[in-house]
């Protein structure tokens, strides 16, 4: 059996080189992207089916009830009948995409291209990415963990250096969550740090099976980097690793095949998201990052890190519309050539993590932001140094290495113990919440974006729950020990300045609620806690500013920033320009956004932002150029913002 096993593989990877592999766009899912569909329709039924109830559940809280969008609708069955009848075999359905991919001849893509329902064929790119891994066992470097819940070993420094053992002490240890890793496989069963794992599901989309470990025609450490991953965030054994999430659920995509260098094509990344999107995943986290392909001609350039143009980024980003968290390495390339972050990292929502070491200094290999349209790329950062993880070459090995790729799971594994505490937070409150409460939050730069990620700072963070239109507020405090739980208020006030109270509700163990009364829709709402501790010292958090958010925004906000009722388009600079102007705009959420150069005559110039806006400050550049590529005549522009239907437009003057 096993020899004919070894030979299917031999056949099926000859035929698989002997064609090349593209993804087969449709031009609809037999019905218009902008139709109506009923909610009793078989195909809206359908969308649905295909989805857990916790998938359902997950999206509600981010979509509302229209949490099916064209995206979920499967692709016309037709459509692939007419595929397959004509010999054609399908890898993969990509109904996010409409699209699917497949191994196609030459005279095969001649002809499918001429289909009267194919918009477009285009090349499934293999994505490359050398990692930056220094496996050395070490022993030395790690501080006393004595006066923790759990003897941390060779992990404490990574763990502490991010406030996890604090968090993990109030018994928040990511259960309730799931966490999706994208990787290059995982040897988990055999190994005493993570057999007793809870996995939920897991599938080789290299191999189309459900076996994630090194198999037949796997490379001899295929699993390796994945099972360190896993071991990062997820790891249990006391004295050797504490992940910061030993106990959330996990869904495990084998994407990546190593049998030449590190590799993975886009169809499987994205293939693989759509599948944990499915069952129900919360958080995925990817240690994946690609700018160079197996093909020169088709290597990515610094102008493609947009967040709109890998398919590896537009997946993440789909993924993020639909409430999952996405979290992705930021790179290993900032002492290369490159450079800069690489795809999904430049991801509009995907949160893009960079590498320091225990001293909270930056790697010298961690990838550099910003992205070209010139947003704060990385977005957090985590220990990628001198990391302490499993060894899957035995069940009690242990080793450690240096990477975007290991502070990856260290960040994800936080995000999990927030998801944890607070089971209501939506994604974009999460993503806020992380960056919010990073290190450097008030003066990002492209080194180490928001800065340091931190575990109880991000716990301690008040946040909203909207419960059938009430606003309930949460807020934990870590020293609770030194505080009268009957003292805490909370104290808010709206337009009128006056001061309100209210007694917050104590769950006995580590929560404090309160609820707002109704306000009207907009209003600037400000407060602050006050409390006592067993010695009657009184105490104001924030001690000298005001926590604030705006009613009906689900978004808190503590540093003295400017807040808009709605959007706000910015002039651009520098106006007059010659060669390149940056134009920004700020939106309090993730809203359909389009933005259009036109004449003084009204005639349509380009289109220079099409998508997804990002929470705060977004930015996009115009360099002269029309739709076309020419460059423009000199003389007076008008840009337009359509922000959600909303028009907001400017002036400005390009001369040559």
């Amino acid at each position: 059996m096993k020899k004919i096993s070894v030979f299917f593989l031999f056949v099926f990877i000859t035929a698989s080189f002997s064609q090349t592999k593209y993804f087969i766009y449709f031009k609809d899912k037999g019905v218009d992207k902008n139709q109506v569909i009923s909610k009793a329709s078989v195909l809206y039924n359908k969308a649905v089916s295909s989805l857990s109830e916790r998938s359902i559940e997950r999206r509600k809280k981010s979509m509302g009830e229209n949490f099916i969008t064209y995206d979920d609708f499967p692709i016309k069955q037709d459509y692939i009948n007419d595929l397959t009848n004509s010999g054609i075999k399908i890898v993969w359905k990509l109904k996010w995409f409409n699209a699917v991919s497949a191994y196609l001849t030459d005279e095969q893509k001649s002809r499918v291209e001429q289909l009267p329902f194919v918009d477009k064929v285009e090349p499934v790119r293999t994505l490359s990415y050398k990692r930056t891994n220094n496996n050395v066992y070490r022993t030395s470097f790690f501080k006393s963990s004595a006066n923790n819940s759990f003897d941390y070993g060779p992990s404490y420094d990574q763990d502490e250096l991010i406030k996890i053992p604090e968090v993990q002490a109030e018994g928040i240890d990511g259960e309730g969550v799931i966490i999706g890793l994208l990787d290059s496989g995982f040897r988990w069963k055999t190994h005493e740090s993570l057999e007793a794992r809870k996995v939920i599901a897991e599938y080789d989309f290299v191999f189309h099976d459900s076996v994630t470990s090194n198999q037949p025609g796997d490379i001899s450490k295929q699993d390796a980097h994945g099972t360190n991953v896993f071991s990062i965030i997820g790891g249990f054994k006391q004295g050797k690793i504490i992940g910061p999430a030993f106990n959330a659920g996990y869904i495990l995509a084998k994407t990546e095949d190593e049998r030449s260098e590190s590799h993975i094509e886009e169809d499987n990344y994205a293939r693989a998201l759509i599948w944990m999107d499915s069952i129900g995943v919360d958080i995925t986290s990817s240690s994946l990052g690609y700018s160079t392909f197996d093909n020169p001609a088709e290597d990515y350039t610094y102008a493609d890190m947009n967040g709109k143009t890998a398919i590896v980024t537009i997946a993440a980003e789909k993924a993020f519309q639909k409430g999952i968290l996405t979290m992705t390495a930021a790179g290993n390339e900032g002492n290369k050539k490159w450079h800069y972050i690489i795809a999904p990292a430049d991801g509009f929502n995907t949160i893009a993590v960079g590498a320091v070491d225990n001293d909270n200094i930056v790697a010298y290999f961690s990838s550099f932001g910003p992205t070209y349209d010139g947003r704060i790329k990385p977005d957090i950062v985590a220990q990628g140094v001198d990391v302490f993880h499993a060894d899957p070459s035995d069940s009690t090995a242990y080793s450690s290495g240096e990477g975007t790729s290991y502070a990856t799971p260290l960040a994800s594994g936080t995000a999990a113990l927030l998801l944890s505490a607070y089971p209501f937070l939506t994604n974009v409150q999460a993503r806020d919440i992380l960056r919010r409460t990073a290190g450097n939050f008030s003066t990002p730069d492209s080194s180490r974006g928001y800065g340091l990620i931190s575990a109880t700072k991000a716990l301690s963070f008040p946040n909203l729950e909207n419960s059938n239109g009430k606003y309930n507020l949460h807020k934990i405090f870590l020293d609770r020990d030194k505080i009268n739980p009957s003292t805490v208020v909370l104290n808010y006030f709206g337009e009128s300045y006056v001061v309100n109270k209210l007694n917050m509700n104590y769950d006995g163990k580590l929560k404090y609620t309160a609820s707002f009364p109704f306000f009207a829709e907009g209003t600037k709402i400000k407060f602050y806690f006050t409390f006592s501790d067993s010695s009657g010292g009184y105490y104001r958090e924030p001690a000298d500013e005001n926590y604030y958010f705006q009613y009906g925004d689900m978004i808190i906000s503590l540093k003295a920033e400017p807040v808009f009722a709605h959007s706000v388009l910015d002039q651009n600079r520098p106006n007059p320009f010659v060669g390149r102007t940056r134009i920004g705009f700020k939106s309090i959420g993730n809203e359909n956004a389009k933005i259009i150069i036109y004449d003084i005559l009204g005639k349509e110039v380009k289109v220079l932002f099409d998508g997804i806006s990002q929470i705060g400050v977004n930015t996009v550049f115009w360099d002269g150029t029309t739709s076309s590529g020419v460059q423009a005549a000199s003389g007076i522009y008008i840009y337009t913002l359509n922000l959600n239907g909303k028009y907001y437009s400017r002036k400005m003057v390009y001369l040559k």
